[in-house]
């Protein structure tokens, strides 16, 4: 048995606005997208990728739809993502105009550099870039 791949299907308010932000600010591109079933010149879902990462977006009703169990829960909750990179100093200046950056670019203790921002749903990704790479 092996996993052969992991895509995050994050809960987001607007699936449109989040596939613009993550194609302008960190250059994911448009795999495919699925029209809301309710509301027109909308997206309900989207696959998003950027070299060998891919991301879904769902749309928040339309998943605690399928999911009743989501019920409770908001976009952008409990939910940080890693993303290891090359030359952080060149995303750093890419995104501090479009981005909402949450943590300034700081040395680790294990190594790496790294800053945070936030996506317009509440969720935290940190860019890294380890020294050795």
């Amino acid at each position: 048995m092996e996993v052969k791949s992991l895509s995050p299907n994050l809960m987001v308010k607007n699936v449109q606005a989040t596939v613009d932000f993550y194609q302008k600010t960190l250059g994911f591109q448009v795999l495919t997208t699925v029209p809301h079933a309710k509301v027109e010149n909308e997206l309900q879902w989207a696959l998003l990728q950027s070299g060998p990462v891919t991301l879904m977006f769902q749309e928040e009703e339309n998943l605690k739809e399928e999911y009743p169990e989501l019920v409770s829960q908001k976009p952008g909750g409990g939910l940080t993502l890693y993303m290891a990179v090359r030359d952080l100093s060149a995303w750093y200046e890419k995104v501090k105009g479009t981005a909402h950056i949450i943590q300034e670019p700081h040395q680790t203790f294990y190594g790496a550099t790294e800053f945070a921002i936030q996506d317009p749903n509440g969720y935290i990704l940190t860019l890294s870039e380890h020294s050795n790479d």
